[in-house]
């Protein structure tokens, strides 16, 4: 029996009212339950894990002071989801894009059709695949994650990004190309990534 009662939150919209009315335990329940996921989402947009690490504890700061905003607890996953990956796009931002100005990552050759990444990609062990984007050049792996893991458009993208759409659609391209040349050098076989 535990000292002090144990307070549980059987619903996701329970939860998240406990949130806005500060409850520790509602607050410590909440963060547990995207912790894992969301670091993970942050992982993809880091290059370290420390970053990752430091981009989740960020976002986490502005879900809990923004909770207030959220109006229908049900869509707390996808609100969570969203600051998280804002909050990388924004880390992005002010540490990687002052950087690109100093470094050229442009050695590579489009070979392949606009939309046949997609079947070359699919079906591919996502944990592998991830490893594989972790080691593209931070501005290419924002716009491949962002489109492939993610399912933004190449709009939406620019968007996010505060880029011309044009140079999305060339970053990705771009990014598309390194991955599967990555594979190739590799010596990564289609049956090595399948799940």
């Amino acid at each position: 029996m535990a000292f002090f009662g144990r307070k549980s939150y059987k619903t996701l919209t329970e939860l998240v009212a406990g949130c806005q009315r500060q409850e520790p335990r509602a607050q410590r329940a909440f963060y547990e339950r995207y912790q894992e996921r969301m670091l993970g989402v942050c992982v993809r947009y880091a290059r370290t894990v420390a970053e990752a690490e430091d981009i989740f504890q960020e976002a986490f700061l502005k879900v809990f002071t923004h909770i207030n905003d959220i109006t229908k607890p049900e869509s707390a996953d996808s609100w969570v989801k969203s600051v998280v990956v804002r909050t990388a796009i924004n880390y992005y931002h002010r540490t990687t894009l002052p950087q690109e100005h100093l470094t050229s990552y442009e050695s590579s050759h489009e070979s392949l059709a606009s939309d046949e990444h997609l079947h070359i990609l699919a079906g591919y062990n996502l944990e592998v695949l991830l490893g594989l984007l972790a080691r593209l050049p931070d501005t290419y792996r924002l716009v491949v994650n962002l489109y492939l893991i993610e399912g933004y458009s190449h709009a939406e993208i620019a968007l996010l990004l505060t880029i011309p759409e044009a140079t999305v659609r060339s970053r990705f391209s771009r990014g598309r190309q390194l991955l599967l040349t990555d594979i190739e050098q590799h010596g990564i076989q289609r049956h090595e990534l399948l799940g």
